[in-house]
């Protein structure tokens, strides 16, 4: 609408399933199998590519100058990556919002053959991204909150403060592994690793003696679990990484990036600026209008990140123990979830 052309960019693309993601262009096979018409597609250009110019038109409508160039952009999750310097080898980034994101990047094509992650084309040319997702991730704390916390909403309105930001503190009073208690955080079914709609979550080792406090920890840590299920599945592809960014609104929480520099075994970082993906799609606009040489650079200039928070060494067995336990649990109760679904 704004240049008269029909364009899209590879990591948008790639969602598509018309994509031969591997070699970034339009499927012949699969177009011809569906018998999908090549001419309805738009032109497949790269993220940073200038994909056409404002046109009269759209300048009239708009206030924009006509012969602005407009850049293909990129997909939620790839700009997302852009926006936090997720664009070499060696960097990835996990986003906590209501399902749970771990991102990676990589300069070597690598699929997994079980179809546990998604491997997109990333907004960097000639480079890809590996990403494992969870459903139900931000998801769990939000329901808790919704559903146990009354007390917690009603002082952080008359404090002036994020409700979250009280649960974080509920949360500190429980030891790792919430004296014995696992959350499976499978709300909403889930993906990464187990590609089931019919699993469910559960609390498992509940007892008399747990506190709300206990179930609070044990949701934030249940999440946990599960993304490093994610980060887990791109070990195993290959795809390593040094440190990782956190990013949505878990991502904000001290306490949660602990547990998941603890549990993911890395140095966990957040970006200073809070944009995120709108500062991803800029920076590819700035690279396409030629202000910057390459993605990387422009990342380079103008993403700053605070101090790492560390794994603490003694944490780092006590939730490797709980992990290692909360693995067998899925696969002990895959069938008994499948019965449930088949209940009326």
């Amino acid at each position: 609408m704004l240049t008269g052309e029909f364009a899209t960019e590879v990591s948008d693309a790639s969602g598509m399933q018309l994509l031969d993601v591997p070699h970034r262009q339009w499927s012949q096979e699969v177009l011809e199998k569906l018998g999908i018409d090549p001419a309805l597609l738009g032109k497949v250009y790269e993220s940073p590519e200038v994909t056409g110019e404002i046109t009269k038109e759209a300048a009239a409508l708009t206030g924009l100058k006509a012969g602005t160039p407009v850049v293909g952009g990129a997909g939620d999750n790839a700009a997302a990556a852009v926006g936090t310097g997720v664009v070499r080898d060696g960097r990835a980034f996990t986003t906590i919002g209501t399902s749970g994101v771990v991102f990676a990047h990589t300069d070597q094509l690598s699929i997994d053959p079980q179809g546990r992650v998604h491997t997109f084309c990333c907004a960097v040319p000639g480079a890809w991204h590996v990403m494992g997702v969870t459903q139900g991730a931000g998801l769990s704390l939000k329901w808790f909150r919704d559903n146990f916390c009354a007390s917690e909403k009603e002082t952080a309105a008359s404090m002036g403060v994020d409700p979250y930001t009280l649960m974080d503190k509920e949360a500190e009073q429980s030891p790792i592994g919430c004296n014995r208690l696992l959350y499976l955080p499978y709300l909403m079914g889930e993906r990464t690793p187990h590609l089931d709609p019919d699993c469910r979550g559960a609390f498992f080792g509940l007892s008399a003696m747990h506190t709300r406090r206990d179930l609070l920890r044990a949701v934030m840590e249940g999440v946990t679990y599960s993304l490093r299920d994610c980060v887990e599945i791109l070990r195993g592809m290959g795809v390593e990484f040094g440190e990782m960014l956190a990013c949505g609104g878990g991502g904000s929480s001290p306490l949660w990036r602990q547990m998941l520099a603890d549990t993911f075994q890395c140095p966990v970082k957040t970006v200073k600026s809070k944009e995120g993906p709108a500062l991803g799609v800029a920076i590819l606009a700035g690279v396409g209008a030629g202000l910057y040489p390459s993605v990387q650079q422009a990342c380079d200039a103008m993403i700053q990140t605070n101090p790492p928070q560390d794994p603490i060494p003694g944490n780092v067995p006590q939730y490797e123990a709980y992990y290692q336990l909360y693995r067998t649990l899925y696969p002990a109760m895959k069938e008994s979830f499948q019965n449930l679904a088949k209940l009326g």
